[in-house]
């Protein structure tokens, strides 16, 4: 079964041909991120129409470079929740077109599922269950992953998510925008115990994460030395401020893990390709005996090959949508687990 997938969710827009879930036969995608970059951060306006400028002519490039006829696509899958509105409805208006346009299947693809199913196309081997670590710069999840269709929230941030604390920090600090790889770039050689952040607890919800204090003691100790003249080590700082978010979400997934008796323990989302996350999640799961599954950097991000490998199992499940479609900002992941839309 050939998919045609759209990601439009955010400053990506990305047209992939996969295959059964499983094989991706090509992904093109078409970066944002210079557009954005002298504004320190996404503005929706502009994400939407440079949506609208090139979906079409990545849609084109993806089926020549796959060597496929039209008529060899078989459903059009596209992300529908959540992200940025107006830039999450032209991914659904153009897939929803294109599906009728090839009189087959739409399915609709939650976006936090899609970048849990990129691990698929990276390890054939993986199936369910699984606990999944879902970090990105909208959402840090903890999910319990029973089967491809039904997953189970056990855990998420109570405020920030943790990408957006790397792409603020780095902001304060003029790393530029995205802020997470130049940041992670600049902690590595750092001494991460040179400078204190907070790790919060949710008294009551232990796999619940806060990171605004963190964020927030980041960006006063920069302050502050900006007013007093201090000169701060800043590979320190960095490495100090990537190990209070990785001691937020490490622990939290092990402990997860061991709790739901499973012994396969996935990460997935922009912050996934963080290098002291990744390290720590290695050392912690070798020592707890389970299992470790990371994507590659190249599917870290947002993608439209990941939305074909969930999109898979989605319409082996049932759930297809009509012309009614509609694209939303926001929608629990969990939410779905009881009917589509």
């Amino acid at each position: 079964m050939i998919i045609l997938s759209v990601e439009s969710t955010c400053d990506e827009t990305a047209v992939a041909l996969v295959r059964d879930g499983r094989e991706v036969l090509t992904d093109q995608i078409f970066s944002q991120a210079d557009l954005h970059a002298v504004y320190g951060g996404v503005v929706p306006e502009l994400a939407s129409r440079s949506h609208v400028e090139v979906i079409y002519q990545l849609a084109d490039r993806a089926i020549a470079v796959a060597g496929i006829q039209k008529s060899e696509i078989d459903a059009v899958a596209v992300s529908y929740a959540p992200g940025l509105i107006g830039a999450v409805l032209v991914g659904v208006n153009f897939a929803k077109s294109v599906a009728a346009a090839l009189g087959v299947p739409l399915i609709p693809v939650h976006h936090i599922r899609g970048h849990m199913a990129a691990n698929y196309l990276a390890y054939p081997e993986l199936e369910p269950p699984f606990v999944c670590l879902a970090i990105s710069g909208g959402n840090s999840l903890i999910v319990d992953v029973r089967d491809y269709t039904q997953m189970y929230v056990m855990g998420a941030t109570r405020d920030d998510a943790a990408g957006e604390c790397f792409d603020k920090v780095a902001r304060v600090l003029g790393l530029g925008y995205p802020g997470g790889k130049p940041l992670d770039a600049l902690s590595r050689g750092g001494d991460d115990s040179k400078y204190h952040f907070p790790v919060a607890k949710v008294e009551g919800h232990p796999y619940d994460m806060s990171f605004s204090g963190l964020k927030t003691a980041a960006i006063n100790l920069i302050h502050h030395a900006e007013q007093t003249g201090e000169t701060l080590d800043l590979p320190s700082l960095c490495a100090s401020f990537a190990k209070g978010v990785s001691d937020s979400l490490v622990p939290r997934a092990i402990a997860a893990v061991r709790e739901r008796g499973y012994r396969q323990l996935v990460a997935a989302g922009g912050v996934a390709a963080n290098s002291r996350i990744r390290a720590d999640l290695e050392r912690a799961a070798a020592a707890a005996g389970v299992q470790l599954f990371v994507p590659p950097l190249r599917l870290c991000g947002d993608n439209g090959a990941m939305v074909g490998a969930q999109a898979y199992y989605e319409y082996r499940a049932g759930h297809t949508a009509g012309s009614d479609l509609n694209a939303y900002a926001s929608m629990e992941l969990g939410a779905l687990n009881e009917g589509q839309p």
